[in-house]
């Protein structure tokens, strides 16, 4: 006696879930939780399932997924929420699913995809806080499109099997670090780890191109420089790192907001004033920079906007695989508020 077929309608018994949820999973149609789409993988898997072609007559509907790959999830008040939630929303008015996946440590160490990941079923691939060439490289080499937002440090795009996209960091870091020194700084250290990612490293060259075109030499003494695993958020390791300056510097840039709220804290624990003692500049906008005492100035990305053209772009390279890839950069504004003198209050 043949063996009795399994179709999606036993798995979805099996389960306790319903065959429209099950079709979900295997179609690429509609959002499905990870955790109920790995159960039902892995039930199909136990059961035998093989997936039928779609009856005749109905359009076959393949490759319909996004697939989202990054090694740290973007936090709620990262760029990179606004980035993905707009992203989405464009992507699903075309018909598409945004399916999320978090590469694990062992994942991530031995070039592999999710066990979950279904390759024929994705259209297309957002990176975001994908700051490894090693691993980017593989992504590259999958044969589906793929845009990368930001990428690791000193990247060579022409050699990218990818499209990217990114917020203008050179520009706007030239720009801040003109206008502190226009208020008369003359000594300015630079907070994070421009090894860290392509942006920071972009933000630190505009700082030091800045500096040299003003005729001031950068000192690695007075800036906070260490590895992107060190405790910047603890304030009482960035007391001991201030602490061992020869001197404070007149202002600090930093390479994002996240480092310049906590070096704030940092300065007041040490009961410094900002800005009459040292001024503090940061980069991203976040929604701690307008309600941090005294407000940042800091440099506004428009994630949003650029969630909706990354969205774009990637639509162009599933429609048009031989385009050539392009590298886009989206314009950022420098924001001044308290944390910073302003020009009649030198």
């Amino acid at each position: 006696m043949a063996a009795k077929k399994i179709t999606m309608q036993d798995i979805a018994q099996a389960c306790g879930l319903s065959r429209n949820t099950v079709s979900k999973v295997f179609n690429g149609r509609g959002s499905v939780p990870e955790t109920t789409r790995q159960m039902v993988l892995e039930k199909a898997r136990q059961m035998g399932y093989h997936q039928m072609p779609e009856p005749l007559g109905r359009p076959t509907v393949q490759n319909r997924s996004i697939a989202m790959l990054t090694l740290c999830m973007p936090g709620r008040n990262h760029y990179g929420s606004n980035f993905i939630s707009n992203f989405a929303n464009r992507m699903s008015r075309e018909g598409y699913t945004l399916m999320i996946y978090e590469i694990q440590p062992e994942e991530h160490r031995e070039c592999r995809l999710p066990a979950n990941f279904v390759l024929e079923n994705t259209a297309g691939i957002l990176c975001i806080e994908m700051f490894d060439r090693r691993y980017s490289e593989f992504i590259c080499q999958l044969g589906v499109p793929v845009i990368f937002s930001d990428t690791y440090a000193r990247a060579d795009f022409s050699a990218m099997a990818g499209d990217f996209i990114s917020m203008e960091n050179t520009t706007s870091s030239i720009a801040v670090t003109n206008h502190l020194i226009a208020l008369g700084a003359r000594a300015l250290g630079f907070v994070g780890d421009h090894t860290h990612c392509n942006s920071f490293y972009e933000r630190f060259n505009g700082f030091r191109t800045a500096m040299a075109r003003a005729g001031l030499t950068m000192d690695p003494q007075i800036c906070i420089l260490e590895p992107n695993s060190a405790p910047y958020g603890e304030a009482a390791w960035l007391v001991d790192r201030l602490q061992r300056m020869p001197h404070l510097p007149d202002a600090f840039v930093c390479a994002n907001d996240y480092l310049a709220v906590h070096l704030m804290k940092a300065l007041k624990l040490m009961k410094l004033r900002i800005p009459e003692d040292v001024m503090v500049v940061g980069f991203d906008d976040s929604p701690e920079a307008s309600v941090t005492e005294p407000q940042l100035s800091t440099v506004r990305i428009p994630s949003g906007e650029m969630g909706f053209i990354a969205a774009g772009i990637l639509l162009d390279r599933i429609r048009q695989p031989s385009l050539p890839y392009r590298c886009c950069y989206v314009q950022t504004t420098p924001l001044w508020r308290a944390s910073t003198r302003d020009r009649a209050r030198p």
